[in-house]
């Protein structure tokens, strides 16, 4: 391959992760998560956001588990193949590095190309858009908006 074919490749072949949640699927970019780990159960003060679960251990530090589901008017829910997914902070602040997410399952790899298609579908507060993949639909969350949900509620 040559070096010109190589680096339009690489620009228009991305690799994102597929994250299930309880009710929709979540398109991140790679550079967005950290690690994903194992459920920790924990609870939280019932005066907080009910999209607020908990703080979690994870590498010596304390992080804020969010249900992105209930963040967008759903509700929260544990199932039996509940999964964290550690994303680093994208929004640039000192005091946020990293949040935690409830997934249901193991995120998969997704290559994002030029021929991703937008669908036209209600979005929520955090959702940037919305594309086909296969034959589901995937949210683009919006991360920095994640983060502020998290410093707007003392979290950070």
């Amino acid at each position: 391959m040559s070096e010109s074919a190589f680096q339009a490749s690489r620009l228009t072949a991305l690799t994102g992760l597929i994250l299930p949640l309880s009710d929709r699927f979540l398109l991140l970019p790679n550079v967005a998560v950290a690690e994903l780990i194992d459920y920790q159960d924990c609870t939280a003060d019932p005066d907080l956001p009910e999209w607020y679960l908990g703080s979690i251990e994870w590498r010596e530090l304390r992080l804020p588990l969010v249900s992105f589901e209930a963040a967008c008017g759903g509700r929260p829910r544990v199932g039996g193949r509940a999964r964290i997914v550690v994303l680093n902070a994208l929004g640039g602040r000192n005091d946020v590095r990293f949040i935690a997410l409830l997934t249901q399952g193991i995120p998969r790899s997704f290559k994002v190309d030029s021929q991703l298609s937008y669908v036209d579908v209600p979005l929520a507060e955090l959702e940037l858009a919305a594309v086909q993949i296969g034959e589901s639909v995937a949210r683009i969350p919006d991360l920095v908006g994640l983060e502020q949900y998290v410093v707007d509620a003392g979290l950070a």
